[in-house]
């Protein structure tokens, strides 16, 4: 892929990432009308949206193995059309055992038409000089998605009156995850890679050289904080808004607590578009551990910010906004980190198992916030737990040595050195 043509693969996977991510943190809008429907507490919701977070964790490294051996495009062409079949069990689900079953699809699916995958094309076919700005802007597609796919959802969840048509709807948007793949073809450079190391380190060697790695084992432990902190807001920050009745009303124009609770979300997606590429960018320049440490501080900041102030439209937006810049510029810096560490050949397996440290975090976020609201009534344990895992997060992050693994393979994929 040449030089040119490698801002094909970045725009293809930005929509990806935008459709399948977008979608994904949709779902948090249907929490309150699908449980009222099919006469479930919240736990129930939670458990499914978890156990598809958990299971887009466990499955990401050997889809991640599957786009390292046999190419990306296929790889992530195959989890669209799984996710479109959860989709597709989801709005027409009428018991709990489908709700658990949709989730369990769209997770599976999302495991190869996510982050890994696809930042692991741009990682290979992106020139050195340009792979800062292409993450950046591909990681950014996610930030879209949500900022886009999230408020349209809430705007045609009040127009219909209905979360069924809804869901069809973003069934419809999601049948493009099948088709643009074909623009994510990195075959030759992973057939390069492998001949320039002339095969000389096989899936169980590379991942015994990582996980013997102390600085590896310890992004994945810290990732798990941002999927906690990701699931937990995602999927509860709308029902919050809706159960606090916190509406806006703004030179005539209103927005229920419905509503504003899919606008926040979408205010988080915004203001990422933005925090994916300058954090991104700053990796070219600073380290990015020391980068990741103070972004989860500051995530710390901000959740107790907004426990303390005191809550109103303004507020929530305040604090979407402050956390859209802090929300996923961790997927950029922890996925060029890894390819910087341990090179090319195994980049997209070895960000798989790291990426299944952030979705035990969503798993434990995500459901974790239905258990305590339905033991408490509220959501007040769950901010003050975020709060302290972005402070362990950032001294997780802090003692990471930022350097190539030592071993006699040049490696092909490196940021600039700090």
């Amino acid at each position: 892929m040449s030089n040119r043509s490698y801002w094909t693969a970045v725009w293809c996977g930005f929509v990806v990432l935008a459709i399948g991510l977008g979608v994904r943190q949709s779902f948090g809008i249907f929490l309150k009308p699908v449980s009222a429907e099919l006469h479930v507490g919240r736990e129930l919701f939670s458990f499914g949206t978890a156990v598809s977070m958990l299971l887009m964790g466990v499955f990401a490294p050997f889809s991640g193995r599957l786009a390292d051996r046999f190419g990306s495009a296929p790889t992530i062409a195959g989890g669209g059309l799984v996710y479109v079949l959860g989709m597709v069990v989801t709005s027409t689900m009428h018991s709990g055992f489908m709700l658990v079953t949709g989730n369990i699809l769209v997770g599976i699916g999302l495991s190869a038409a996510t982050f890994g995958p696809v930042l692991g094309v741009i990682l290979r076919v992106a020139p050195p000089a340009k792979q800062a700005l292409a993450i950046g802007i591909c990681s950014a597609g996610g930030s879209f998605g949500q900022f886009f796919i999230v408020p349209l959802a809430s705007v045609l969840q009040n127009y219909f009156g209905d979360w069924r048509p809804t869901m069809w709807a973003l069934t419809a948007i999601a049948v493009l995850m099948v088709l643009l793949p074909i623009g994510l073809n990195d075959s030759k450079q992973i057939a390069a890679a492998k001949k320039s190391t002339a095969g000389a380190q096989t899936s169980r060697a590379a991942l015994a050289e990582a996980f013997g790695h102390r600085s590896y084992v310890l992004l994945m432990i810290g990732y798990f904080v941002c999927g906690f902190h990701v699931a937990f807001v995602g999927g509860h920050l709308p029902a919050y808004i809706s159960d606090k009745g916190i509406g806006l009303a703004l030179f005539g124009f209103r927005l229920s607590p419905a509503e504003l609770g899919g606008w926040s979300i979408g205010m988080v997606g915004l203001f990422n578009i933005v925090g994916s590429i300058v954090w991104s960018t700053l990796g070219a320049r600073f380290q990015r551990k020391n980068l990741l440490a103070v972004l989860y501080l500051l995530r710390s900041v901000v959740f107790l910010t907004f426990v303390l102030a005191p809550l109103s439209a303004a507020s929530v937006l305040t604090f979407a906004g402050a956390l859209g810049f802090l929300w996923l510029g961790t997927v950029p810096l922890t996925t060029s980190l890894v390819g910087y560490m341990f090179g090319p050949v195994h980049v997209t397996m070895l960000n798989g198992f790291v990426f299944l440290g952030h979705q035990i975090g969503s798993f434990v976020g995500g459901w974790g916030g239905g258990v305590l609201f339905d033991l408490t009534g509220n959501y007040d344990a769950m901010w003050w737990i975020s709060i302290a895992l972005g402070v362990v997060s950032a001294l997780l992050h802090w003692p990471i040595v930022e350097k190539p693994v030592a071993r006699p393979v040049t490696l092909a994929v490196q940021a600039q050195p700090a």
